[in-house]
């Protein structure tokens, strides 16, 4: 009987030994792709940083310039601080400017090919 919990339990470490070492082939993808992901955040993260304070500190730069100046009132601060909001138009010239593209280059090519559909109804 000792003998056999023995071998069981050998028989067990075996099994342990072989799905941890399917558990780690399996979970390398997984790390793979994992850290590419969160290298890609960094990337993301530190371009953000690097680009995205550039506005805020020339608008710094320009505040205190005009302030220094005696130049800066509430209003021109609020012009440089604000953001610019995208009105109906600008809305409707994204959307319109491809469709109207798109059909002016239909009519272009029915009027390229209208003379060469009336020669072919002549030749028969």
């Amino acid at each position: 009987m000792n003998k056999e919990l023995v071998q069981k339990a050998q028989e067990l470490e075996q099994t342990l030994h072989m799905q941890l070492s399917f558990a780690k082939k399996e979970s390398e993808g997984l790390i793979k792709v994992g850290g590419v992901a969160l290298a890609g955040a960094v990337v993301a993260f530190v371009a953000y940083r690097v680009f995205g304070n550039k506005k805020n500190t020339k608008t710094k730069k320009v505040l205190e310039t005009l302030e220094k100046e005696g130049l800066l009132d509430q209003d021109i601060r609020d012009r440089i601080t604000k953001k610019n909001k995208i009105g109906l138009l600008g809305r409707l010239g994204t959307i319109l400017l491809p469709i109207a593209v798109n059909f002016g280059r239909e009519q272009l090519l029915n009027r390229l090919n209208e003379p060469k559909n009336k020669s072919e109804e002549d030749a028969k």
